[in-house]
């Protein structure tokens, strides 16, 4: 198993629709599974120093947004962070539907995409499993 910091950091939107709850589902699933360690977006967009000073520590940054707003991006760019990778669920197709749960079998599916784009532009993570 990789140390945590050699990991990637991934960051969600998490807000209160279904593809943004889907995208704090996918992050939490990468740390889980040792594909990346996730951080608090809200403490970036809200300048808290340990948490600002972890995204701009020059790691590779994935930033997992539910729609076209881009909220976790822009959180991000607020410090000059540009995330390596930027995965935006709207475009594979993840409708943003409020006062509604996401669909796990979409998240599933999902999850196995973006795992594969988080390798092939990241590079294998010991202790994967992925």
């Amino acid at each position: 198993m990789t140390d945590r910091r050699d990991r990637p950091l991934v960051y969600s939107c998490s807000g209160c629709s279904s593809a943004a709850q889907m995208t704090n589902w996918l992050a939490v699933q990468l740390d889980r599974r040792g594909a990346a360690e996730m951080s608090c977006i809200a403490g970036v967009g809200g300048d808290v120093r340990s948490l600002v000073r972890k995204a701009t520590s020059g790691r590779t940054v994935i930033a997992i947004d539910g729609c076209a707003l881009e909220c976790a991006r822009h959180c991000l760019a607020r410090h000059d962070v540009t995330p390596d990778v930027h995965h935006r669920l709207s475009d594979a197709g993840v409708r943003k539907r409020l006062g509604e749960d996401f669909d796990p079998a979409q998240a599933e599916e999902v999850l196995g995409e973006l795992l594969r784009r988080v390798e092939a532009e990241t590079g294998p993570r010991d202790g994967s499993d992925t």
